[in-house]
């Protein structure tokens, strides 16, 4: 194997929790019974040093252990541990029935959560989707607006021209009309003089 595949190592015990028990005074046990199932997976798992630390016990295992308080906890418990790398995890096995409906409950809501979680991730997708949409809608409005805008601009721009054109025209009409007319006057004048 390589060294950056870690091995996986999963086996079972049932680990004895009353011999070790039976030594402590009765309000402590459990903490003890939770303690030996700790050492017992140390020695038998190989950690180096047996350092409790990198034990990690499952929630329902603890529950477990704890099941009937802290003066009379289970004298054995059934354990499935796996070890990847230096960490070794533990889970129950057998698990008493009120635990057993419990663990249940708690898979089927995060089932549904996680169902919950991705109808939300689609419908905040969607409203995404339909604000971008939107965006480009407006803006395609707001481009066509100033398209329109820029057109009558220049058609008026185009009128005025046209206007001006005109005018300038016009004057010059009635520029050339008046020396016609005033040369007309003239010739008018002279004729009758």
């Amino acid at each position: 194997m390589t060294e950056s595949k870690i091995e996986k190592i999963e086996r079972e015990y049932i680990i004895p929790l009353r011999d070790r028990i039976r030594s402590v005074p009765r309000y402590k046990r459990t903490p003890k019974a939770v303690k030996t199932v700790k050492e017992f997976l140390a020695k038998h798992m190989g950690i180096r040093d047996r350092d409790l630390k990198k034990i990690r016990l499952d929630k329902y295992l603890n529950e477990a252990l704890w099941y009937r308080g802290i003066k009379n906890p289970i004298h054995k418990i059934k354990v499935k541990a796996v070890k990847e790398g230096d960490i070794v995890r533990a889970y129950a096995v057998d698990l008493p029935s009120n635990l057993n409906f419990k663990k249940i409950r708690e898979e089927k809501k995060s089932l549904e959560q996680a169902k919950i979680g991705k109808e939300k991730t689609k419908e905040i997708e969607a409203q995404k989707k339909a604000e971008e949409e939107e965006m480009k809608a407006e803006m395609e409005s707001e481009e066509a607006k100033e398209k329109d805008e820029e057109f009558k601009e220049n058609k008026e721009a185009v009128k005025e021209e046209g206007q001006e054109e005109a005018k300038t025209a016009k004057k010059a009409v009635k520029k050339t009309t008046k020396t016609k007319k005033s040369g007309e006057e003239l010739s008018e004048v002279q004729k009758s003089d």
